[in-house]
C-alpha cells in the first residue's frame, strides 16, 4: 500500500469549487466540522458507554469516549509519522503527511462509535439476536422473509454492527446536502472501515483481526469497492485503521477502570490486588509489576500530601501514566511492524506481545468483572432489551409492508410516520429500480437505521409513550 493513496482526500461526490473562495481548510479538516456540526455527532452526549441510562455526571458518554479516542488517535498519528520519518524512514512518506494523518485519526475518534445503537454494545447485541430469533417468523405476502432476503442481507441482521452502521450513516443516512452524507474524504471513511469484510466473510478463527467482524453492509457493497480501489488496500486493513482500534482499546480501557472505581464497583485494594493477580496469570514481567507499583506509589503521594481522597487521587493519577504508556506500546509495535501493516499481513492489534500490552488486558478483563457483570448493569441491560425488542418487533411489522403494494393497517402507517423523514427519503433514493426483495432489505435496514439514530433517552421514552406507559 502507498501513502499517496491511502491518504486520498477524494470525496465519493466530487466537491464544487467556489470561485474566489478563501477557504485555506484541508480536505481534512473540513472533514472536522462536517462532523461535530452534526445532529448525530451531538446524540452521542446521550448514548450509553458502559453504565445504560446513568444519570451522573461524571460516568463517560458515548461522546465524551468518542472526544478521548480522537484525542489519542490524533497524539498516535503524531508519534507514528515521527517515528516513520526517524526511525523507518520510508522514502515514500512525505512530511506533509504528519498533519493529514492527525487530522485524519482526529476525525474517525470522532466517528468510530457514532454508528452504535442505544445502550451501548448491549444494544448491538440485543439486535442481532432479535433477528436471529424472529426473521423467520414474518412473512410478505405469504413468503417467509428468509426465502426473499439473500444469505448476505439475513446475515447483515444476524451480524449487525455498530461500526458497520457508522459507514452506512456518513455515507449516505446524514442528509447533509444529498444522498451521499456528509461526503467525507474517502481516507478518513477507509480509516472507519476496521474490518474489510462481507457478513459472510467473517471468520473469527482465522487469526486475523480484519476477519473477526463485518465492516460493510450488502447495502454499501459499491462504496466499500470504490473505497478500496481509490485507496489501494485491495481487501485489507488501512493501516490506520490499526492506529484508530489502538486509541478506542486505549480510551475505553483505562476509562472503564476509572468509571467503575467511581461507581463503587471496585476499592482502590481491590485494583491493586487484581492488577497483581492478572499479572500472574498473563505472566507478565518487571515492566508490567512496575507499572502496578506505581499506582502504590501515588497513593503515597496522595497520602504525603493530605488529600481529601488518596485513593481517587491515586488511580485517577495512574491512569493518565498509563494511557501514556499505552500510546508508546502502540507508537513501538506501529513502526515495529511497519512492513507488514503497509503490505496487508499484520494479522494483530497493535497492543500486543508485551508487558505494556498486557496491562491493557488486565484492565479489560477486571473492568468486565467489575462493571460489566455487575447486578446494577444487569438490571439495566434488562431494561434496555424490553425497550429494544418492543421497539424492533412494531418497527419491523409496519417496515415490511411498507411500500410494498400490501395494504396497511391504520397502526403500521402512524409508526412509519415517526420514522425519520430523511432517513425514508434515503430509502426512496437508494430503493429506485431494485428488485422487490432488495426493497424489502433496505426497509428493514430503514428499522436500524431508524432505531440506531435513537439516544438512550428518547428510545426509553418512545417506549412507554407507545406502551401506554405514563
Amino acid at each position: 500500500m502507498e501513502w499517496s493513496r491511502l491518504l486520498s482526500d477524494e470525496r465519493i461526490r466530487p466537491g464544487r469549487a467556489r470561485a474566489g473562495a478563501e477557504d485555506l481548510r484541508t480536505e481534512y479538516e473540513k472533514d472536522y466540522h462536517r462532523i461535530i456540526g452534526s445532529a448525530s455527532f451531538r446524540r452521542l452526549q446521550d448514548k450509553t458507554q458502559v453504565f445504560p441510562l446513568d444519570k451522573s455526571d461524571f460516568i463517560r458518554t458515548r461522546l465524551t469516549h468518542s472526544l478521548e479516542v480522537s484525542s489519542f488517535g490524533k497524539s498516535l498519528g503524531q508519534n507514528i509519522s515521527r517515528k516513520i520519518l526517524q526511525e523507518v524512514k520510508d522514502p515514500d512518506f512525505k512530511p506533509e503527511y504528519q498533519g493529514y494523518i492527525c487530522d485524519i485519526l482526529q476525525c474517525a475518534g470522532l466517528l468510530h462509535d457514532i454508528g452504535n445503537p442505544p445502550f451501548g454494545h448491549f444494544g448491538e447485541t440485543v439486535i442481532r439476536e432479535w433477528f436471529r430469533a424472529h426473521m423467520g417468523r414474518f412473512v410478505l405476502q405469504g413468503r417467509p422473509l428468509k426465502e426473499l432476503l439473500t444469505e448476505q442481507m439475513q446475515a447483515d441482521f444476524y451480524e449487525f454492527e455498530g461500526n458497520t452502521q457508522a459507514l452506512r450513516l456518513v455515507s449516505k443516512l446524514h442528509y447533509l446536502v444529498d444522498a451521499h452524507g456528509m461526503n467525507l474524504t474517502q481516507a478518513l471513511l477507509g480509516t472507519i472501515i476496521k474490518y474489510p469484510v462481507s457478513s459472510l466473510e467473517i471468520d473469527r478463527e482465522s487469526g486475523d483481526i480484519r476477519t473477526k467482524k463485518m465492516g460493510y453492509f450488502y447495502a454499501e457493497q459499491d462504496l466499500f469497492q470504490q473505497i478500496q480501489q481509490t485507496l489501494g488496500t485491495a481487501g485489507h486493513r488501512h493501516p490506520l485503521a490499526f492506529v484508530l482500534e489502538a486509541a478506542d482499546d486505549i480510551a475505553y480501557k483505562t476509562a472503564d477502570v476509572e468509571d467503575a472505581f467511581k461507581k463503587g464497583c471496585i476499592t482502590y485494594r481491590q485494583l491493586v490486588s487484581e492488577l497483581r493477580a492478572c499479572g500472574q496469570k498473563l505472566e507478565a514481567g518487571e515492566k508490567y509489576f512496575g507499572l502496578v507499583d506505581a499506582l502504590e506509589k501515588r497513593y503515597g503521594k496522595g497520602q504525603e500530601r493530605g488529600v481529601s481522597d488518596p485513593e481517587a487521587y491515586a488511580v485517577q493519577n495512574w491512569i493518565v501514566y498509563i494511557q501514556g504508556e499505552l500510546l508508546a506500546c502502540a507508537t513501538d509495535n506501529f513502526a515495529r511492524n511497519y512492513r507488514e501493516i503497509m503490505a496487508g499481513t499484520y494479522r494483530k492489534e497493535l497492543l500486543t506481545g508485551e508487558d505494556r500490552a498486557r496491562m491493557a488486558d488486565a484492565l479489560g478483563d477486571i473492568a468486565y468483572r467489575y462493571a460489566f457483570v455487575s447486578e446494577p448493569i444487569y438490571k439495566l441491560e434488562i431494561a434496555a432489551e424490553t425497550i429494544m425488542d418492543f421497539l424492533l418487533e412494531r418497527f419491523v411489522d409496519a417496515a415490511i409492508v411498507y411500500d410494498s403494494g400490501q395494504p396497511m393497517t391504520a397502526v403500521q402507517a402512524k409508526l412509519m410516520t415517526l420514522v425519520s423523514d430523511n432517513y425514508k427519503a434515503i430509502y426512496q433514493y437508494y430503493s429506485r429500480d431494485k428488485s422487490p426483495e432488495e426493497k424489502l432489505y433496505l426497509r428493514l435496514l430503514l428499522v436500524t437505521d431508524s432505531i440506531c439514530g435513537m439516544t438512550d433517552s428518547y428510545a426509553k421514552r418512545l417506549y412507554q409513550e407507545l406502551s401506554g406507559i405514563a
